[in-house]
């Protein structure tokens, strides 16, 4: 199960429902789920962003962590596995928005981006493009340790393991793009230097955690700020990019994409999670459009048909070119999904208002 913002963690402590939630997707077959994104205890963590804003769950303090211990619990009950991606909105983030409106938001050079183009509406817009402090080294420091705890104490209450958000523009993606990153010293400059940020992150999780417990890093083409944006034009870009992040420890690459089925690059087929997979020989994780007919950005301005393209999924995997299939919307629409579709029977709709709930 791919991570779906839900926004039913008033104060940052997930509400009895979210535990049910993911109870009903581990009993009805799905193998991993990786849950919402987490702020991590850090202050800048979370606040209102693009697509909402509203309370999203942390993964520090006592009755936080023990909400997630029975969602963990949850979750193991039915025989699933579970992993919280770990979140820090950095740039996305609204000034003085947030559980801690009076932090200033983390941006590597101060800047949230281009404007021309961004997927966003316009009052958010107006909240974000002007520039800031870019971060000190203290500060990097800071959020590097606030990572680190979340790890450890993802670990404590019992998850499977982490996975670190690491696309679409937030922080630490908004240091490996350049648009954001135009920093002069160690956190900057070609991609391999500005991969920094993240292999830190990935390092800091492993030596807070064990060496057994998986870490999963999320990354991306597209960003929230640009739906075209690529960070890799080719694929030995990819490779500079992903290579210290494999030295770093991770365990498995998460290709966060449109539609899993694009090529990544021209003079070939293979999508981003195959070309992760080809070029480090990490598990990889494809995700987009699985069990629908439109990506993401389209299903809010155009009608969604929940479509069977497993046979592709399949025909994929067979041959090796990703390991796992994330499916986000098709789940959040039907809790039965895989079973409903292992045995050929019908899917629920797709259905913009279940957003909004947490059936």
């Amino acid at each position: 199960m791919a991570p779906m913002t839900r926004n039913f963690s008033p104060g940052g402590i997930p509400s009895p429902g979210v535990a049910d939630y993911y109870r009903r997707r581990a009993a009805a077959d799905v193998g991993l789920i990786v849950t919402e994104g987490v702020g991590v205890d850090h202050p800048a963590a979370l606040g209102r962003e693009s697509v909402g804003g509203g309370a999203s769950p942390v993964l520090h303090g006592e009755t936080a962590l023990a909400r997630w211990r029975e969602v963990v619990a949850a979750a193991h009950e039915e025989g699933g596995k579970i992993v919280p991606q770990l979140w820090h909105q950095g740039v996305i983030r609204a000034p003085g928005t947030g559980y801690h409106p009076e932090a200033p938001s983390a941006r590597p050079s101060g800047t949230w981006g281009p404007t021309e183009g961004a997927m966003v509406p316009p009052d958010y817009l107006e909240l974000v493009r002007q520039d800031t402090a870019p971060l000190t080294e203290s500060e990097i420091g800071d959020i590097i340790a606030g990572f680190a705890r979340s790890a450890a104490n993802a670990r404590a209450v019992g998850f499977d393991g982490v996975a670190l958000h690491g696309a679409h523009g937030y922080l630490i993606d908004s240091f490996i793009w350049q648009q954001t990153n135009r920093r002069a010293d160690g956190w900057g400059g070609d991609l391999p230097a500005r991969a920094r940020f993240a292999a830190e992150v990935i390092r800091a999780v492993r030596a807070a955690t064990a060496p057994d417990f998986p870490i999963v890093f999320r990354f991306s083409q597209w960003k929230l700020q640009d739906y075209d944006a690529r960070i890799a034009a080719t694929p030995a870009e990819l490779e500079a990019l992903l290579a210290p992040l494999v030295d770093a420890g991770v365990d498995v690459l998460d290709a966060s994409t449109r539609i899993f089925t694009r090529p990544a690059f021209e003079g070939s087929d293979l999508g981003l999670a195959g070309w992760a997979k080809k070029l480090t020989g990490k598990p990889t994780m494809a995700v987009g459009g699985v069990g629908l007919d439109k990506d993401l950005q389209s299903s809010f301005a155009q009608p969604t048909v929940m479509t069977d393209n497993l046979a592709l999924v399949a025909e994929r995997v067979a041959k090796g070119e990703f390991d796992l299939v994330g499916v986000g919307r098709a789940l959040l629409m039907d809790a039965q999904w895989v079973r409903r579709t292992r045995e050929g029977q019908a899917v629920n709709p797709f259905r913009l208002e279940a957003y909004g709930s947490l059936d």
